[in-house]
């Protein structure tokens, strides 16, 4: 007979047998280095033991690490790229110092990562030391960077309270920190305004690739995934509304509704079938269909401000605010710094007015209002840009020189 074990039991159990081999594992290398030590007479150091880690559990963040790994590599330190999948493109580049390795998804990842040896690891991945993913003993410093522009403080509780630093876009989301940190009554974490890599990348790529020539207004449905999203709230009244425009239409949903939301997404493939018109997009890289909409809507998603900031085009957002009862966002006091920055680069839809849908898009690709205020808005929340790749590889390696120096 066949038991069932949930996926939060499932969860519970692997932390609890990781920790358990994680105490066995160092119990056994202390012993083993005390035993070498007495033998010899000399401190025995870990020739295993890499200068910097640097963690991309999807292949849809490669745009992240990209530039950083570039400079890395410059540096001469011994570092590693652990890729999620075989297919991540970073496995394809050639570097001199950097060493990569795929070590799967999950709890098989996490049965490496809870053993790592490093000076110090870089990851986008938040909830360390609060779920699977525990912080290694041998690791001594976790640095996390943001993959969206914004402050890290939209994630579910605690996703970056274990690490040791928080790399953001601007120092305007700092205090946010501090603020979580105090009452909590946290130990107060490095925070480095550094820039946005992957914001980094899609600019130099826009600067080099032209905008595809189209006679019809092309249109970028690209929401964010959960109960107060654009789909769950709006989906078939909005989408009913823009097929009749007769604009091109293109939906790009986040790929977590595939996994979560799967009978919302079945159901509009049904009825929203690829066509002329009309087309589904799920690409790993959304560079292309970033470049070739005049315009996006959505809701509360983090693309948004890529879109904008970017490629200068104005969105439509509807839909909620995200869920923040689950997330760090509900420690904080004031608004959501998303809903402040969105009146001032796009306009919201009411839905009494999802009907006039086609004439707004019209107005709003026809209109020069948003150019001042979409820079004024992206020079606070986006700092130091082209060269976010340098600062974080720069703070990195003095990170670990600083932490070598104290080992000898």
């Amino acid at each position: 007979m066949m038991l069932y074990i949930d996926p939060g039991t499932g969860a519970m159990l692997f932390s609890l047998a990781t920790g358990l081999l994680s105490a066995l594992w160092f119990g056994v290398r202390k012993l083993y280095m005390s035993t070498k030590y007495m033998a010899t007479g000399k401190a025995v150091k870990d020739k295993a033991k890499k200068d910097i880690v640097v963690y991309g559990e999807d292949k849809r963040y490669w745009t992240t690490f990209k530039g950083i790994l570039e400079e890395l590599d410059k540096s001469g330190l011994s570092v590693t790229y652990l890729a999620g999948s075989d297919d991540d493109p970073l496995l394809k580049e050639s570097y001199q110092h950097v060493e990569t390795k795929v070590i799967g998804m999950g709890n098989k990842a996490y049965a490496r990562l809870n053993f790592l040896n490093a000076y110090v690891c870089l990851a986008t991945t938040p909830g360390l030391g609060v779920y699977q993913w525990k912080r290694s003993r041998n690791v001594e410093w976790y640095a996390h960077i943001t993959h969206s522009l914004g402050g890290g403080t939209a994630y579910r509780m605690f996703g970056t309270q274990f690490y040791d630093a928080v790399l953001l876009c601007s120092d305007v989301f700092t205090p946010l920190h501090r603020e979580l940190e105090k009452k909590r009554g946290s130990a107060s974490k490095e925070i480095v305004a550094v820039g946005q890599t992957y914001m980094d990348y899609l600019m130099e790529r826009k600067e080099q690739t032209p905008v595809p020539a189209h006679e019809v207004t092309t249109v970028l449905v690209a929401p964010s995934w959960g109960t107060t999203s654009l789909l769950n709230r709006f989906g078939e009244t909005l989408l009913d509304s823009l097929v009749t425009t007769g604009f091109d239409i293109t939906l790009r949903p986040h790929p977590q509704s595939f996994i979560n939301e799967k009978e919302l997404m079945e159901r509009l493939q049904e009825k929203y079938p690829e066509s002329e018109r009309f087309h589904w997009n799920r690409d790993a890289d959304n560079f292309s269909v970033l470049n070739r909409s005049d315009i996006m809507i959505s809701d509360f998603s983090g693309v948004i401000f890529d879109y904008v900031f970017v490629f200068g085009r104005p969105v439509i957002y509807a839909g909620g605010l995200p869920d923040d009862k689950v997330q760090d966002e509900a420690w904080l006091d004031g608004v959501y710094w998303g809903k402040k920055a969105l009146p001032q680069i796009g306009r919201e839809l009411k839905e009494a007015e999802i009907p006039l849908v086609g004439s707004i898009i019209t107005e709003m690709t026809h209109s020069e209002k948003y150019v001042v205020s979409i820079q004024k808005v992206r020079d606070i929340y986006w700092q130091n840009r082209g060269h976010a790749s340098e600062a974080v590889a720069d703070y990195l390696i003095r990170k670990c020189e600083s932490l070598k120096g104290n080992n000898t």
